[in-house]
């Protein structure tokens, strides 16, 4: 070699940054700046100890972005620091980004292959990225060798400002995170704040809950930055290096963000090196830092990994701010400050947050109740004992305690829950309340205060300002417009505003108003003072805002020149106000104000800022309010314009400016006042509010005075204070009518007054002057109506206000009712007050609607005033889940889209009737609105036109209030607009797509001449394939709707679209989580696998009976690959593998028109004992993915490192993590032995809901060892299968606790070594005393001759279970008390005479059961001293049953299209209206005999049905052509006329002796569909027998058992 090459050439500069340095436990180990890597290893070589090996471990994400760079670095600072010396080991360790590395195997293997690779114990371990990588490596550190030193480069926001620093490190385990780790402090902690710019949006949210939540324990400076300039360091970090220069490596090229960023981050990591420095083992001290966390963590636990970590911590530092709250340590200005500073930082505050419920959808949400909380958090590693230990503020940048603080449960708890259960008061605690409460601000003066200080010129500083929702996006959009700035003083307390002058701009975005009238009203007038020549600005709000009147204000400004259109429905916002450079014109402005004083208000507080002096004149009858008009006018003039009031209604206000006041304190809420002063009135107390008396500005402040006195109370007001006295308890005395037209606001706290006012002979009160109240945040008559009726007071509702007929108190419903609030503040405080003297109290529900006008009321309620109040979780589910069609109608709409012809009318009115609720056509809606057909528009127009209409009316539809409670379908092209397809994506509910089959549509649509035609030149086919991926893009869900897939040979098949609209409505109840069909994971259960090619092999006969005793039924799709069109395929072509998902679906579509059960979605790959070839990667996730689209309940997923991703999108399905080893090498059971068994069982709980472990039996202690195991880690709430393959692990699957796979006889195949049938299991159980003997009877009179012993002694047999069905004759119900009371009961068929007389031995009845009136089915449910005895009604699903199949058979009109004759009007009449009302039928007749009897009858049902007529004649039913006839006199002989049998009908009789009886043979011969009486009772037996054992029931050999005894007998 020559000398030359010898020769190295000289290094590079080093780029080294100016950094700023944190000492942590005494050594400067914090480093901060920007672009580092120079400057890392510089400061590794020539100040830490020197290593032979460094080993930089980092994640598959990181590799490309950093790797490569600091490989460079470390060359060229070795080069700088020794040249002349060989360089040290650089090697680079890569690991699967995501919280699963995280585990006890990954950290063994990672040390496995150090240790491979020589590391001894002079090597330096380098963890760059997130917390997951530094937890890990930290603790690989702390063992490697007894410990070697290691350095932290944290490459998130969260890890800088927190898992980073402290030297924690942990892995996670089974049982939970970060329960196995150690204290190893880091050498140092490099945060380049440069790595930031590459970060998600979201993930810069997620760690900006650390830096909120630091700040608000430790510094009010700091606190007050991140509030004050949040869009500056949003902009600082996530654009601050997009550019890829090197801004900010030293301080004279540091931009102004960068050094706002460095500021930020470095303040958060300074208070966590204090706290570590003086309580590194988190001793007392450094629990301050899980501020947020107890409760976080709990929400966190549920909803991870859909909702961040920061995230969750940020709802839970709300709460716990709320809890502080509570407790009286801190104020509510604080709490509000929090909330608003972390929604800055695009951050959830609430548990039903949008961003949480987008995130994690609603059925996951469901899953967050406080019981699950509390009992998430009592495991809690902050937990002492049973003691929760919460961080309490007591002012934001300071805590209560230098230590987290003991708290209460039951405070816990009243703060998590939803709703809060009141009173009621006992009259003894009453006796000694003299109370003093003092009110917030009031809403009304606060809004015009706030605008007025915006609008003027120079400082004002605004004391007690109400911090409310309302408030809250007033000032939001007067910022919005730069119209002013502000800044906080004395904690909060003071609001200085800096005022604009009037000069405002267009802001960038909607301004949305949430459900605040009054601000909504007062900017609507102030946007037309922008100065500007182009733009529009939106104002909007929720739903109900949305429905509340503008149209009268935006009258009169469009008549003095303003232009503002309507982007929804007319009279109501959203409202679009264009800018045209005129301003607000003024002048003589005309204005109807008999609906809201607001919009006078809105129109005087503008007018001095208008371009010409305002005279306004108020028309259209007498005006409303005039008190808040008067209060507009006076607070003008406090602000230094003048308005001249010239007559009784018209103003004139010259032009001017505001001139701010130096101090403005905002007096109390006179209406809010009146609840305190209430209180005292209802419950015979005293009360003071020294802060509204006779000189208030407010109307509201004359209630004591003209309302309480002529009640009966004392008052004495001041000219500042009210206080009163009420009488005696019950004293109350009613009005005969109060004008309530000053104080409106104030009605409802009359009105419950009112309820009780019973001391007088005349207890009827009439208030009025309130007719404004109908259109408030809700209508407020019709709600107060409502509510006091689940007192059991009466009302009357009128235009103008409400009568009030008052109860005794004791006469008051001694239920506990629950009280709907309508999102309305007024009501729940309102009615709280009646609970506290009502029998029961009551439970208020939506408690946080208070907040916005009182938001600490509930702590004022029970601290001050001393009203019992507890927590009341009112989303929780009861113990037997029953549908509420009213509840229904308040959950998110369902949006259908699909294809032209598909089928979106015909099963979205399907679903709609199915589910109560109302179907919407989007284009009839269209063509409504717009006084156009849709061809008319497209003909005259265009279709941009059209798809612009399309696109309002369908925001209009998801924004508005088509948003709950409908199923709206949508036009076939409504996604080839890009704005249509994000308003479908941002929806919140579920949008279903339908997927035709397109010959069946191209057929249709030759037909149809109702809509435009496709373009000539536009195949349908090809329109259908570019909107396919259009399609797919905007749904959530997708539905097959193929006529012939039943068809063994590809036509259609009679029937069908009945089964399609069965399963449809399947999915819609899946979708919305109204019914999720799953396991129930308290008893055993087990699923069979399917191990055919095809499904149709089992069809029709073979699957009902294999499924027998299954409570699911498994769909493995890999074994679907067994035909000749994809064994030999390879499937990692695109091509193929769109063909097999396609055949998937079909398959799946399928299986799930032949069962009821749950599907489980099954990919199992080769190596995991499966056919799906293992580099199959994409497709395999494609296919789970689209599983949870097609609405599988189930969709098992092998852990690996791709499971996770399948977990997220998973939507309402449940995901089972499952991991096979076939040859039962690796995953064994013993304790001591089960560390990889561990290990898996934490990796598939972190990206499952049920873990799923498979090993292979060496010998029988196999067994044992994994029953062991399972319960060690099984529960409902984390379940578990874990099972031996093998023939020697037949007994693991005796002992599964649930979701055991089994096989069948009928299968030519089991799916896996070792599989055993349902029956074999049951036998087993029975046989080692795992599954008792249970007794279960006939009771009635006479039943010798009953079939019913024989069916069910058949099922029993066939299902391996060891039961008896017996005969349990008696003329009376007395005999059959100790039969009931026998722990060996097992349920009951009940007949006559019993039907009814059983009832009170019950615990409760089923809805059905109720509203037939009559059991046949008593079914035990609970154990020991939890049992009840429920009664039900299987007589009216026998009737389904049979009906659904014969419609099914025959083809015959839909339920919904058809009439029903029902003949007699007896016990059996009643079930069979019952079923015809499930079936959906809305037109029926009775005929009957007896008229009188019909006619009762006809009375007690007519509610069910849209028509249901008696006829006196069969003749005359033979007019209204009824499709399904159902005889319920027992073997009549009545005359059935020829014409009363239309074309295609089905006839059923309930009585089985004779079979043919004359109503059979008479249709027969009219060649209809006919149902014996005996299918009917083989039916409902089938169904008692799946409520009795929660399972298929082997139905074939039930029929055959009742067919072999009756052909027998009869």
């Amino acid at each position: 070699m020559s000398a030359s090459s010898d020769a190295q050439a000289p290094p590079r500069p080093l780029s080294l940054a100016e950094v700023e340095v944190i000492p942590v436990l005494g050594q400067d180990s914090i480093v901060c700046g920007f672009h580092l890597a120079d400057y890392i290893w510089k400061d590794i070589f020539e100040n830490l100890k020197p290593a032979s090996t460094y080993v930089l471990i980092t994640d598959t994400n990181l590799v490309a972005l950093y790797v490569e760079k600091y490989k460079e670095a470390f060359a060229a600072a070795w080069q700088h620091h020794k040249p002349a010396v060989a360089a040290p080991r650089l090697l680079i360790y890569t690991l699967q980004p995501g919280e699963t590395s995280k585990s006890r195997a990954t950290k063994g293997t990672i040390e496995d292959w150090m240790l491979e690779q020589k590391c001894t114990r002079d090597t330096m371990i380098l963890a760059l990225g997130g917390g997951v990588i530094g937890d890990l490596v930290g603790f690989v550190a702390a063992t490697f060798m007894r410990g070697v030193p290691f350095v932290q480069i944290p490459t998130s926001l969260l890890a800088m400002v927190d898992s980073s620093i402290g030297g924690k490190t942990a892995v996670d385990t089974p049982a939970g995170k970060n329960l196995i780790g150690a204290f190893w402090q880091p050498q140092r902690i490099f945060m380049d704040m440069a790595v930031l710019s590459t970060l998600p949006e979201r993930e810069f949210s997620n760690g900006m809950a650390e830096v909120v939540k630091t700040a608000a324990i430790w510094s009010p400076e700091d606190f007050e930055v991140l509030e004050s300039r949040a869009e500056d360091i949003r902009t600082a970090v996530l654009e601050g290096q997009r550019d890829g220069g090197s801004a900010g490596l030293t301080k004279a090229t540091r931009t102004v963000a960068q050094g706002l960023l460095l500021r930020v981050i470095a303040a958060s990591a300074r208070v966590k090196a204090y706290v570590v420095t003086h309580d590194e083992r988190e001793s007392g001290m450094r629990g301050l830092l899980n501020f947020g966390h107890t409760i976080g963590h709990a929400i966190e636990a549920v909803l991870s990994p859909e909702v961040l970590h920061g995230e969750c911590v940020a709802v839970g530092c709300v709460l716990e701010a709320e809890l502080a709250r509570r407790m009286g340590h801190l104020g509510e200005v604080s709490v509000k400050r929090l909330a608003r500073c972390l929604a800055a930082y695009g951050l959830p505050t609430a548990m039903d947050d949008p961003i949480i419920r987008r995130r994690a959808g609603d059925a996951r949400l469901a899953e967050v109740r406080p019981a699950r909380l509390m009992q998430v958090m009592g495991v809690d590693k902050k937990t002492v004992g049973t003691q929760k230990r919460l961080v309490l503020l007591k002012r934001l940048g300071q805590t209560l305690e230098m230590k987290p603080t003991n708290v209460d449960d039951a405070l816990i708890e009243a703060t998590l829950s939803d709703g809060m259960r009141v009173g009621p008061v006992p009259a003894e605690a009453a006796a000694a309340v003299e109370a003093v409460v003092v009110p917030p601000g009031s809403k009304s003066i606060s809004n015009r205060a706030l605008q007025l200080a915006a609008l003027g010129q120079g400082e004002c500083r605004i004391k007690s300002l109400l911090h409310s929702d309302d408030t809250q996006v007033m000032l939001a959009a007067l910022q919005a417009m730069d119209g002013c700035s502000f800044r906080w003083e004395d904690d909060g307390d003071t609001l200085v505003v800096v005022g604009g002058g009037g000069r405002l701009r267009v802001a960038d975005q909607e301004l949305y108003l949430g459900n605040a009238g009054t601000a909504s009203r007062f900017l609507t007038t102030t946007v037309n003072l922008i100065d500007a020549s182009e733009g529009s600005t939106v104002v909007t709000g929720n739903a109900r805002m949305r429905q509340r009147p503008a149209g009268p204000l935006v009258d009169a400004l469009r008549t003095n020149g303003c232009v503002i259109e309507y982007c929804e429905r007319e009279g109501s916002l959203p409202l679009r106000i264009t800018h045209t450079g005129c301003g607000f014109p003024g002048g003589h402005i005309q204005l109807a104000a008999s609906v809201s004083s607001q919009y006078v208000s809105s129109i005087l507080l503008c007018a001095p800022y208008a371009q010409e002096p305002v005279r306004l004149e108020l028309v259209g009858g007498k005006v409303i309010s005039q008190p808040y008009i008067d209060m507009t006018i006076a607070m003008m003039e406090q602000f230094g314009c003048h308005v001249e009031r010239v007559a009784e209604n018209e103003y004139v206000i010259p032009r001017g400016a505001y001139r701010n006041p130096a101090e403005y304190v905002v007096e109390s809420d006179a209406s809010s006042a009146t609840y305190p002063l209430a209180f005292a009135a209802i419950t015979g107390t005293k009360c003071t509010v020294p802060s509204i008396g006779s000189s208030s500005l407010q109307g509201d402040a004359r209630f004591a005075v003209e309302v309480l006195r002529p009640m009966g109370c004392t008052v004495e007001q001041t000219a500042t204070s009210t206080t009163v006295c009420g009488p005696p308890r019950g004293g109350l005395k009613a009005l005969d009518e109060i004008d309530m037209e000053p104080m409106t606001d104030a009605f409802l706290t009359a009105a419950v007054l009112a309820a009780v006012a019973a001391a007088t002979s005349s207890r009827t009160t009439r208030i009025r002057g309130i007719a404004n109240q109908h259109v408030k945040e809700c209508d407020r008559i019709e709600a107060m109506c409502t509510e006091l009726a689940k007192f059991g007071v009466a009302t009357e509702n009128h235009a103008d206000g409400i009568d009030v007929q008052a109860l005794q108190i004791s006469q008051l419903n001694a239920e506990t009712p629950t009280v709907h609030c309508y999102d309305d503040h007024r009501v729940a405080m309102s009615l709280s007050l009646l609970a506290c003297v009502a029998p029961g109290g009551a439970v208020i529900d939506e408690r946080r609607c208070v907040g916005k006008t009182w938001p600490q009321w509930w702590d004022v309620l029970a601290r001050d005033l001393g009203a019992p109040i507890t927590g009341a979780d009112t989303g929780a589910p009861s113990a037997e889940t029953v549908t509420d069609v009213t509840t229904q109608g308040q959950s998110l709409s369902v949006v259908v889209i699909g294809m032209r012809g598909v089928g979106k009318t015909t099963l979205g009115q399907a679903a709609a009737r199915e589910l109560g609720l109302t179907f919407v056509d989007l284009d009839y809606l269209l063509e409504h609105d717009v006084g156009q057909t849709i061809p008319e528009i497209i003909n005259r127009s265009g279709w941009p036109t059209f798809r612009e209409h399309e696109t309002r009316v369908l925001a209009g539809a998801l924004n508005g209030e088509l948003s709950r409670g409908a199923v709206i379908a949508c036009g076939g092209g409504v996604v080839e607009s890009e704005t249509n397809r994000a308003l479908l994506k941002a929806y919140a509910g579920p949008v279903i797509c339908l997927t035709p089959n397109m010959e069946h549509v191209a057929e249709y649509l030759s037909h149809d001449k109702l809509r435009p035609a496709y373009a000539i030149t536009s195949d349908i086919h090809d329109v259908y394939g570019r909107r396919l991926p259009l399609y797919a893009e905007s749904c959530d869900y997708e539905y097959l709707v193929d006529k012939s897939l039943l068809g063994h040979d590809g036509s259609e098949q009679p029937g069908a679209w009945a089964l399609i609209e069965r399963d449809f409505i399947r999915l819609v109840h899946f979708s919305t989580g109204f019914n999720l069909n799953r396991v129930d994971m308290q008893r055993p259960s087990n699923f069979v696998s399917l191990t055919a090619s095809n499904v149709r092999d089992y069809l029709p006969a073979r699957l009902p009976a294999l499924t027998a005793g299954a409570q699911a039924v498994e769909l493995r799709v890999d074994l679907l690959l067994d035909t000749p069109e994809f064994a030999e395929a390879d499937l990692t072509d695109e091509k193929t593998g769109t063909e097999f998902v396609s055949h998937a679906h079909r398959q799946f579509t399928l299986l799930r028109h032949s069962t009821r059960l749950p599907v489980i979605f099954t990919v199992r790959t080769q190596p995991q004992g499966g056919r799906f070839p293992a580099d199959a990667v994409e497709l395999r996730l494609r296919l789970l993915r689209n599983a949870a689209q097609w609405g599988a309940e189930y969709l098992d997923v092998e852990v690996d490192n791709h499971a996770a991703q399948i977990h997220a999108v998973r939507r309402n399905s449940l995901v089972i993590a499952s991991f096979h080893d076939p040859t039962g090498t690796r995953l064994r059971w013993n304790a001591g032995e089960d560390e990889f068994a561990l290990e898996m069982l934490g990796r598939a709980r972190a990206c499952g809901d049920i873990a799923k472990l498979i090993s292979s039996a060496r010998n029988w202690e196999d067994n044992s060892a994994c029953h062991a195991f399972v319960q060690r880690h099984h529960s409902p709430a984390t379940p578990l299968i874990a099972l031996n393959m093998g023939y020697a692990g037949q007994m693991s699957r005796v002992l599964c606790p649930c979701l055991t796979p089994v096989t069948h006889p009928l299968l030519s195949v089991a799916a896996a070594p070792g599989q055993i049938s349902a029956k074999q299991i049951n036998e087993a159980r029975a046989l080692i005393g795992l599954l008792p003997a249970q007794r279960f009877f006939l009771f009635g009179t006479p039943i010798q001759q009953s079939p019913s012993p024989a069916m069910h002694n058949a099922a029993f047999a066939a299902l391996g279970l060891p039961h008896s069905y017996e005969l349990k004759e008696t003329p009376t119900v007395d005999a059959l008390e100790p039969v009931l009371a026998d722990e060996n009961f097992g349920g009951a068929s009940v007949t006559i005479p019993h039907k009814q007389t059983i009832i009170p031995l019950l615990d409760r009845l089923t809805p059905a059961a109720e509203r037939i009136g009559a059991v046949n089915t008593i079914i035990p449910v609970g154990d020991g001293a939890q049992r009840q005895l429920v009664g039900d009604n299987t007589d009216y699903l026998g009737i389904v049953g049979c009906l659904r199949q014969a419609q099914f058979e025959c083809s015959a009109p839909s339920f919904a299209a058809a009439t029903a004759l029902v003949i007699g009007a007896g016990g059996t009449s009643r079930a069979a209206l019952y079923a015809l009302h499930t079936l959906g039928v809305r037109s029926v007749l009775i005929f009957n005999r007896t008229e009188t009897r019909a006619q009762e009858l006809a009375r007690e049902f007519a509610s069910l049905f849209e028509q249901l007529s008696i006829v006196t004649q069969l003749e005359d039913a033979a007019a209204s052509t009824p499709a399904y006839i159902i005889g319920t006199i027992p073997a009549s002989d009545m005359y059935l006329p020829d014409s009363l049998f239309s074309d295609v009908g089905v006839a059923l009789d309930m009585a089985y002796k004779p079979r043919w009886t004359p109503l059979l043979e008479a249709a027969s011969r009219r060649k209809w569909a006919v149902v014996h009486g005996v299918a009917v009772l083989i039916e409902q037996g089938i169904h008692q027998l799946e409520k009795w054992t929660r399972s298929v029931a082997p139905a074939k050999c039930m029929g055959d058992a009742v067919h072999t005894k009756y052909n027998l007998e009869f």
